[in-house]
């Protein structure tokens, strides 16, 4: 018996363009004391990382794919692939990197191995949606002389952020002042800017504000003003607007604002023609604003959610969904004279002729730094199996 323990060096979330790094270690739990204690013998492992594409049969018509030589090769449990038993398609792949051959360990010993590996830029962030799902893992597969191959995965989360595949780094960074009694690899160097490059982009690209002002009105007349002072935002932000019902002419008796993402599947892979999108709501925000002169709300974007992407099979974006209940009465019949003594007190009608409507404001959601997004993910660091 042999422990497999694989674990992620800087946690389950990456940016596209980082170097995943993993330490593999192989472990015989038995102790050298044991009576039935022996050498456990590995013939071979590899490690590769792979996304898993899935659809929706009920909304989503993809074309055959040619799988025929991969099908002949899963059912031989002597190859490495890396995706055996996965439900969809593999749409990406790493070449598959040997850790070991012939790997011997004596009672309670333990050898490591590390991984590295550049995760493709082009590829589609992870997405778990209605109609859709890109999923991430790396996959280390084991193998026993005359026995099948065992294999542990480990997934994790890529966020992709558009620019950093034509971003080139500057030349003249070797005069750059360095601090001689520190060393680094090229490699994790680069990796290191990418990340710290990321946060920058992410950080001047959201913190822009400029005021945006809406006039909300209907058939009747204008209900009020809506201020927001930006309108791209990172995931963990919080959306934040305002409302100005002092100078409408409908009074607003209540108002909602939900955070939604709308998925769309492109023409071309649609199900049905002019089949409808998939909405998801993440946050709500519901006030009635009777006589309320101003008014505000704050949306926090999950970090778990993923940031607006396209690929060539499905879309998605980020909206504000407004739903208006206005009056179709002036703000003063609203209210009612309860008594004719000295103290009056007014009460609501029972009854009141209302209208409603809706308006959807599109926002951007760009990702943020992928350490952030590591403490909230479901994903965890290591995973194990005993082969």
């Amino acid at each position: 018996m042999i422990e497999v323990l694989a674990k992620l060096g800087r946690g389950p979330v990456f940016l596209a363009g980082e170097v995943l790094e993993c330490v593999i270690t192989f472990t015989n739990p038995l102790s050298a004391s044991s009576t039935s204690a022996s050498s456990e013998m590995l013939a071979w492992a590899s490690a590769q990382i792979h996304c898993q594409f899935h659809t929706s049969e009920n909304r989503v018509a993809l074309p055959p794919s040619d799988g025929s030589k991969h099908d002949v090769q899963a059912e031989n449990e002597t190859v490495f692939v890396p995706n055996r038993g996965e439900r969809g398609q593999c749409i990406l792949s790493t070449p598959p990197k040997i850790l070991f051959c012939d790997l011997r360990l004596d009672p309670g010993e333990s050898k490591s191995y590390s991984y590295s590996e550049t995760l493709p830029i082009d590829g589609p962030p992870s997405f778990r949606g209605q109609s859709v799902k890109y999923v991430y893992k790396l996959t280390i597969g084991c193998q026993r002389v005359n026995s099948p191959i065992k294999l542990l995965r480990v997934p994790f989360r890529v966020l992709v952020l558009h620019g950093l595949k034509d971003y080139q780094f500057p030349q003249d960074e070797a005069v750059a002042p360095s601090n001689p009694f520190l060393e680094e690899e090229e490699g994790l160097k680069k990796d290191s800017r990418l990340a710290d490059l990321a946060t920058e982009l992410l950080t001047v690209a959201t913190s822009r504000r400029s005021l945006h002002l809406y006039n909300i009105s209907n058939t009747r007349g204008k209900v009020g003003t809506f201020c927001i002072f930006k309108t791209m935002y990172k995931i963990g932000e919080d959306v934040i607007g305002t409302f100005n019902f002092s100078e409408g002419d409908i009074p607003c008796l209540q108002f909602s604002v939900s955070l939604q993402t709308e998925e769309s599947i492109q023409e071309e892979f649609q199900r049905r023609r002019g089949q409808p999108v998939s909405f998801s709501t993440h946050a709500r925000h519901q006030e009635a604003c009777l006589h309320t002169a101003q008014s505000s709300f704050s949306l926090p974007i999950p970090l778990s959610s993923t940031p607006g992407f396209t690929t060539n099979i499905v879309s998605l974006k980020w909206r504000l969904h407004f739903e208006f209940v206005t009056s179709g009465e002036s703000a003063g019949t609203c209210l009612v004279r309860g008594s004719q003594s000295e103290a009056i007190t007014w009460t609501g009608v029972e009854q009141m002729e209302v209208d409603t409507f809706s308006w959807d404001l599109p926002i951007k959601v760009l990702p943020t730094n992928p350490i952030l997004a590591s403490y909230v993910s479901q994903f965890s660091s290591t995973n194990s199996i005993t082969i």
